[in-house]
């Protein structure tokens, strides 16, 4: 980004997004473990997104994208593509509005999730992952009926709803030294960190992709966005070809760094999530804790902040976590 660029979203977006969603979206609370901080060697909160409406983040950028919009376009209704979260989401948000919702979601996205964004009233449109463009699907859809594209990550609403989850933690925890946040598109990740900077200024940023899809790494080497193979991995809501525009130049400017984790070290989070914690998360919100469990982020010495940033996991992945490695 060049010197002098102004940033996509900034600290009053992140608080006219909170505005919007005060008594809409739960004030997720910050889990603690002495167990953990005894394991890793530093003093470890994690932020419950799993326990926000829709078991994720995702609700707060699409309500807040939603409530955003004048409101005789927003009546014509609402388009977003979607490995699953960003999918319900919309759905329920669109709900809360009373306006039509279409979503394009992958053909192989969890159950659960096609289940529950069908469940909240939404018209679902299924597509190929590794053939088809879902944007282009979702643009023809959205031109056909005349409704809006809410994407579910390059977007500045979205990454404003997004941000109110590192606003809400920096005011839950006194002081951070480090933020460990899951990466796909990138929505999450440069949301909070334009809060949580916003907030404490000097704290190290560090974001977590899975180990086989370098697209946010490789961005942030090349300096603009890369298109990467689809991977195939439990990380479903991790399942990006890219990292967006307007997130890139936030992570470019804020971000220390990213690494990867392996389906394996994701589903050891998973199982201590499960057995020791007696919380549900899926592969993708426990990225960022399979980074610290797994070594690739030392926490020693530090108060970290680790967003766990979705729920809605498979019983058949959950089982699986279950007899991995403890």
């Amino acid at each position: 980004m060049e010197p002098g660029t102004a940033l996509p979203i900034d600290a009053d977006d992140i608080a006219r997004a909170a505005a919007r969603l005060e008594g809409v979206a739960h004030l997720t609370p910050v889990l603690t473990s002495r167990r953990l901080d005894a394991a890793t060697g530093g003093q470890l909160h994690l932020k419950a997104e799993h326990l926000q409406r829709v078991g994720a983040f995702k609700f707060r950028g699409a309500y807040n994208a939603i409530t955003a919009l004048p409101s005789e376009v927003r009546a014509r209704g609402v388009v977003a593509f979607s490995s699953g979260n960003h999918a319900q989401a919309i759905a329920l948000a669109s709900a809360l509005h009373g306006v039509p919702a279409t979503l394009v979601m992958p053909t192989d996205a969890p159950e659960v999730k096609l289940a529950a964004t069908r469940g909240y009233g939404a018209e679902v449109v299924t597509y190929d992952r590794y053939g088809e463009d879902r944007v282009a699907i979702g643009q023809r859809i959205a031109e056909e009926r005349g409704a809006t594209v809410i994407p579910p990550f390059d977007h500045p609403e979205v990454m404003a709803g997004q941000g109110t989850v590192g606003r809400e933690l920096v005011a839950q925890v006194q002081g951070l030294d480090l933020l460990v946040v899951p990466v796909g598109g990138g929505g999450l990740l440069s949301g909070c960190a334009v809060a949580v900077t916003a907030a404490l200024g000097e704290v190290e940023i560090v974001g977590v992709e899975p180990a086989g899809r370098h697209a946010a790494r490789a961005a942030l080497a090349a300096g603009e966005v890369v298109e990467v193979a689809v991977p195939r991995t439990l990380l479903d809501g991790q399942q990006t070809s890219h990292v967006g525009r307007r997130p890139l130049a936030i992570l470019r400017a804020m971000v220390d760094r990213v690494v990867g984790v392996t389906d394996d070290e994701v589903l050891s989070a998973l199982r201590w999530l499960t057995m020791t914690a007696k919380q549900v998360v899926e592969p993708s919100g426990a990225a960022g804790l399979a980074a610290v469990l797994a070594g690739h982020v030392d926490v020693t010495g530090r108060r970290v902040g680790i967003v766990l940033s979705g729920g809605n996991v498979t019983p058949e992945v959950l089982a699986r976590a279950l007899r991995a490695p403890g």
